[in-house]
C-alpha cells in the first residue's frame, strides 16, 4: 500500500519539484498534550500549475532522485 499525505508546497525553487510541508497533531507521550509535528518531503510534479501555499495530496512513487521518493497527485486547493 502506497503512503499519501497532504499537505502544503513551502517551496517551487528547484526544476519539477516541489518542497511539501506536512504537519500532523500527536499526543506527548506522557502528558498527553497535543504537540505539531511537521516534515518536508521533495515532490516530483510534471505539467501542473503549483503555487506556494497550495495544499496538494503527495503519494510514494519509486525513487525518481536521492531525495524525491513522492509525487504530487492532485491540488487539493
Amino acid at each position: 500500500m502506497k503512503k499519501r499525505f497532504e499537505g502544503i508546497i513551502v517551496s517551487l525553487k528547484m526544476q519539477n519539484t516541489a518542497s511539501v510541508e506536512i504537519s500532523r497533531r500527536v499526543p506527548h507521550p506522557l502528558y498527553k498534550k497535543l504537540l505539531k509535528r511537521s516534515k518536508k518531503f521533495k515532490a516530483d510534479y510534471s505539467n501542473m500549475e503549483l503555487k506556494i501555499g497550495d495544499k496538494v495530496r503527495i503519494e510514494e512513487t519509486k525513487p525518481i532522485s536521492k531525495d524525491k521518493k513522492f509525487k504530487v497527485v492532485e491540488v487539493i486547493k
